[in-house]
């Protein structure tokens, strides 16, 4: 049995998917979990707050869960064309919790997934830049969802097999 880590970067549907994506993993009989980062209320990462917050604990804690898994998922809608910034923020308040900025990253098998009002293929592509940047091995295939692409349950139980890999 292993253990799939699920990022939300929005609430709505790709919380939904996250939802699913964790289904699907406890159905294979692997532990799952997903983390909502928008209600980890996590504040803007800037050098001043980097100074100000130092001891954040649901930074810890999410570093942990990180580090426990043996793979995970991103679920981020398209923002403008890019990342969500909660999915940023966290990124950045992780990268300087050591000297190893790719230390929760790399190596680490990571599926991405969206659900966007429009493409939501920007989102992905952005993504899989910042996740092989830090050094993470990024499934070739990913899950999109939209108004003309609905969601795929075999493709969702292919990307947990791709992570768990």
């Amino acid at each position: 049995m292993a253990n799939v880590l699920i990022l939300a970067a929005s609430t709505g549907k790709n919380l939904d998917l996250a939802m699913s994506f964790r289904s699907a993993a406890e159905s294979m009989e692997h532990d799952a979990e997903v983390i909502d980062l928008c209600g980890l209320n996590i504040p803007l990462y800037t050098p001043e707050n980097e100074t100000k917050f130092n001891d954040l604990e649901q930074i810890k804690k999410s570093m942990d869960r990180i580090l426990s898994c043996d793979g995970m998922i991103v679920c981020a809608p398209e923002y403008n064309g890019s990342i969500p910034p909660v999915l940023t923020n966290l990124i950045a308040w992780i990268s300087i919790q050591s000297s190893d900025f790719r230390l929760l990253f790399n190596k680490r098998n990571i599926g991405l997934a969206s659900v966007s009002g429009g493409g939501g293929y920007q989102v992905i592509l952005s993504m899989r830049m910042q996740f092989s940047y830090l050094g993470s091995n990024v499934l070739g295939r990913s899950l999109v969802v939209n108004k003309t692409k609905p969601v795929n349950p075999a493709s969702i139980d292919e990307m947990i097999k791709g992570v768990l890999r």
